[in-house]
């Protein structure tokens, strides 16, 4: 049985090696950055909402330091061991942590990410994380840009040639190295403060859509056909 403090050494090391593996990989990569935002040319004076899909973690990372190291970011990581070792690997990028997920410590992570981003602090969100489903925009971003005020800023990842790990909910997916990435900065997104459901779905849906890459539509009809196989068999 492993004592407190070995299993915080344990997370800690694998923190810095998967580091060591982005920083080692992501120095090979051709990143091919497409800035509809403007925010490379204008760093905004206000926060902004970072949203990507959780299986494109790998990358984004690299881009928040390579491109934006002046801003002051923040994730919202869960309260799991695996949540951890997230927050550990994105301090070494620079981005600070706030730790809770639906089941421990929710609301008062929610309260601690408002106050960071009403002070200034950007949030980082994988809005279909930490279980999914896979590549559907859960409402919260939507719910935290109407109490913030702070628009959304979606970042769409495309790789060209990756490993992808198809044991885990979201595929994650690894870029070789040496291949290319595509990363689009989409236009800042404002979100009105306005009540009812109705808005809010159209606004999650909207926002879902922007993210939505060609291969993500493709391997969303690839599994709606896998399933309907195993339905009939």
């Amino acid at each position: 049985m492993h004592r407190p403090g070995e299993q915080q050494v344990k997370k800690r090391v694998t923190g810095w090696l998967i580091a060591l593996v982005v920083r080692f990989v992501g120095a090979t990569l051709r990143i091919a950055v497409e800035d509809r935002a403007g925010v490379l040319e204008r760093s905004p004076e206000h926060p902004m909402l970072w949203v990507f899909w959780h299986n494109r973690l790998f990358v984004t990372p690299l881009v928040y330091r390579r491109y934006l190291p002046e801003r002051r970011g923040y994730v919202l990581a869960s309260a799991s061991r695996d949540g951890e070792i997230i927050a550990d690997v994105m301090a070494r990028f620079g981005v600070g942590s706030i730790r809770g997920s639906s089941s421990k410590r929710g609301a008062s992570a929610l309260r601690e990410l408002v106050d960071a981003v009403k002070a200034g602090g950007d949030a980082v969100f994988t809005p279909d994380g930490p279980r999914g489903p896979r590549c559907k925009l859960q409402a919260g971003v939507i719910k935290l840009a109407q109490k913030t005020g702070a628009p959304i800023f979606p970042v769409v990842v495309t790789y060209h040639s990756v490993w992808e790990l198809k044991k885990t909910w979201d595929r994650f997916k690894i870029p070789r190295p040496f291949s290319r990435v595509d990363v689009v900065l989409e236009e800042l997104q404002l979100i009105e403060d306005r009540p009812g459901e109705d808005f809010l779905e159209d606004e999650r849906e909207r926002i879902e859509h922007l993210l939505l890459t060609e291969s993500d539509a493709l391997d969303a009809e690839a599994e709606v056909e896998q399933s309907k196989r195993h339905g009939t068999n």
